[in-house]
């Protein structure tokens, strides 16, 4: 397990919500609008991105290209952070995301695991890859495209170069994505050893795109949040809640009303 990194909620906020895989491209105008309508409705005191949330971030200097895509989305996320703290934890799409970009955006990044301290209790984050054990091929990929060599690299690439790239990407992960049944789950031993050591008693991640609760026994929990997508079909997202009375699932907001689903 990674060393951890502390979040502690402020001693005002009442409710945190939690994000994750909403995949955002120019591609999926549906899935945008729904997003943005659930950052204006929301009650929460904070946001927390748990990852993926761009199907492809291709490095921060495309934000200010004028008329892009990276360019609405700073301008989005800076009009929630003027209101709210935001948090972003990277994901196997968007780990290209830096530094910079966040601070204009004014959000604050996030180590992968986290642990949130709220309203009482401790919470482990994480985007959730590292614990998906069975996708070999995957974690040794993960590995070399972290290193800060190859970071760099990539980010030296002309932007029409990484334009390119992201849409080949992207091309691919669609014929992946066809079969959920094949994809790689988290570990339930490597998920019980990151509570055990971190002193939590509740996973919550994303990546999979498999929302649920799992009872890992001994008192332990992994909850899973869905993958987003309001452009093909009746539309799926959810959000998970955390507050003074525990978590809970919802649809994503478009009012003051709020719809509990299940799991």
């Amino acid at each position: 397990m990674l060393p951890l990194a502390p979040l502690r909620a402020a001693g005002g906020w009442r409710r945190i919500d939690l994000l994750s895989d909403l995949h955002l491209s120019p591609d999926m105008p549906a899935t945008l609008a729904r997003f943005r309508a659930h950052l204006a409705a929301t009650p929460a005191d904070a946001v927390v991105l748990l990852g993926d949330i761009f199907e492809a971030w291709i490095g921060d200097d495309a934000r200010w290209q004028a008329g892009t895509f990276e360019q609405f989305a700073l301008d989005l996320l800076r009009e929630v952070s003027s209101r709210k703290p935001l948090f972003f934890m990277h994901g196997n799409r968007d780990f290209a995301l830096g530094e910079a970009m966040a601070a204009d955006a004014g959000m604050r990044l996030l180590g992968d695991p986290t642990r949130l301290e709220a309203f009482g209790r401790s919470w482990l984050l994480s985007h959730g890859d590292q614990l998906c054990l069975g996708d070999v091929g995957y974690l040794k990929a993960r590995a070399i495209v972290r290193r800060p060599e190859v970071l760099a690299a990539l980010r030296a690439m002309p932007l029409f170069a990484r334009r390119a790239l992201a849409r080949h990407l992207r091309a691919k992960s669609r014929m992946h994505q066809s079969d959920p049944s094949t994809w790689a789950d988290v570990d339930d031993d490597a998920a019980r050893s990151w509570l055990s050591a971190s002193g939590c008693d509740t996973l919550i991640h994303g990546h999979t795109h498999r929302p649920a609760v799992h009872d890992l026994g001994n008192g332990l929990t992994r909850a899973v949040l869905s993958d987003w997508d309001y452009d093909h079909g009746p539309g799926r997202g959810d959000v998970l809640v955390i507050d003074a009375h525990g978590l809970r699932r919802i649809a994503p907001m478009t009012s003051a009303t709020e719809l509990v689903i299940t799991p």
